[in-house]
């Protein structure tokens, strides 16, 4: 059932969203690229998630770890519509979740990134986030509501 929620300004339930959205985007990243390992018996370690130079063409644990991360957008376009429920804010939740990653990658590596295919799998995931996620908000959103067609009394 969805709740239509007043427009009064409310960080304390933006940051929990944001809070949210990122736990939902590690954790299924994670369980995504855990499949992948367990398809090619590779071996886990947090270079999957934050090092630039994993995510390429041109070997198949990068292609895996690529699709990885665009199955993980679509997964997490269903957190957006579960917790966020706004296609107005799908865009905004979107760019912020990808914000924090490319700060925690590049904490991570030291430096920001100079892969180009760590920027185009990072679009692209950004692209389907957004426009999955406000898809499923706004097919919600404009649901029919219903009208109680019962007998009516006359008051």
């Amino acid at each position: 059932m969805a709740n239509f929620r007043s427009y009064i300004w409310d960080p304390v339930l933006i940051v929990c969203q944001i809070v949210l959205m990122q736990c939902i985007y590690y954790s299924f990243l994670g369980l995504w690229l855990a499949g992948v390992d367990g398809l090619v018996q590779s071996s886990r370690s947090l270079d999957q998630i934050f090092s630039y130079e994993v995510l390429g063409f041109a070997t198949l644990q990068g292609r895996l770890s690529m699709m990885a991360f665009i199955l993980n957008s679509l997964t997490c376009a269903l957190g957006l519509w579960f917790f966020i429920r706004r296609g107005k804010q799908c865009l905004d939740f979107t760019v912020t979740v990808h914000f924090f990653h490319m700060i925690c990658c590049w904490i991570y590596n030291s430096h920001l990134p100079a892969a180009l295919s760590w920027w185009l799998v990072n679009v692209a995931c950004v692209a389907l986030m957004a426009v999955i996620g406000e898809y499923l908000c706004m097919r919600t959103e404009l649901r029919a509501i219903p009208v109680n067609s019962g007998p009516k009394s006359n008051l």
